[in-house]
């Protein structure tokens, strides 16, 4: 299926028979899965009530499970602002849209003092005279261990504030990572990146969202794409998304 897109008078064309899954699927604890910031394992439990078992493994007419997890620490998932707002806000409710036109960039995060982060400079540098809509970031080294990385205690790289700030200023509306957070592991609770792209107190961008450990094979080339953010629909300020790229041409 060949689909046409119009985006900042250029026309795109894109093949929707043929997406690159860049999720980090949430696997079942006793298989390799990434984590993060000390939060509970994934926990898939068979149903029970009364005579009724939700595993046709014992007995049971049909495969029911119950799963235990959190979307901020077990797989790629897409938060909006209520992350760091005291009022209530849902992905589900802020993202509205769904289709964007994307860059990629891959950047080897530099020294900042004494962790690793991706400057302000390196993210111009990358995007160029670009104006995407969403923006996805690849950091280096990029090899599949990232996809059953226990991230938890090692102070990943993460997205300094000026870098964040510059994505809120060029209108991205959307940011994608493949690091645990867009801060700082440990860093007194400020989130200065996260408040940074949505530019929250000062003026909140409330349908822009923030979609965290995914992962981009070293095979797919630095480009543009048509990003389809698929999110679950959870009333709740992080959900477990499955973004999708079909290159553009």
């Amino acid at each position: 299926m060949i689909s046409t897109i119009e985006h900042n008078g250029k026309t795109f064309r894109a093949n929707l028979s043929s997406p690159i899954d860049i999720s980090i699927p949430l696997k079942e604890e006793q298989q390799p899965h990434v984590s993060a910031f000390y939060l509970p394992d994934i926990r898939y439990q068979a149903a029970e009530s009364g005579s009724f078992v939700g595993s046709v493994e014992r007995g049971g007419s049909c495969n029911v499970n119950n799963i235990y997890f959190s979307p901020h620490g077990n797989g790629t998932h897409t938060e909006c602002i209520g992350h760091i707002t005291r009022e209530k806000y849902s992905v589900n409710d802020c993202l509205k849209e769904f289709f964007f036109v994307a860059q990629l960039i891959t950047i080897t995060p530099g020294q900042s003092g004494e962790d690793k982060a991706v400057s302000r400079e390196q993210l111009q540098k990358q995007i160029g005279n670009h104006q995407p809509e969403a923006l996805l970031i690849r950091t280096l080294p990029n090899d599949e261990s990232k996809k059953a990385k226990n991230y938890s205690g090692t102070n990943p790289p993460y997205i300094h504030h000026d870098a964040a700030a510059l994505a809120c200023e060029l209108g991205i509306k959307q940011l994608l990572i493949d690091l645990p957070s867009m801060d700082k592991e440990h860093d007194g609770g400020k989130l200065l990146a996260h408040r940074a792209f949505w530019n929250y107190p000062a003026n909140p961008r409330i349908h822009s969202t923030i979609t965290e450990l995914i992962y981009v094979p070293s095979s797919v080339e630095d480009g543009m794409y048509l990003l389809n953010l698929q999110v679950a629909s959870f009333d709740n300020d992080a959900s477990p998304s499955r973004p999708l790229l079909f290159p553009l041409k």
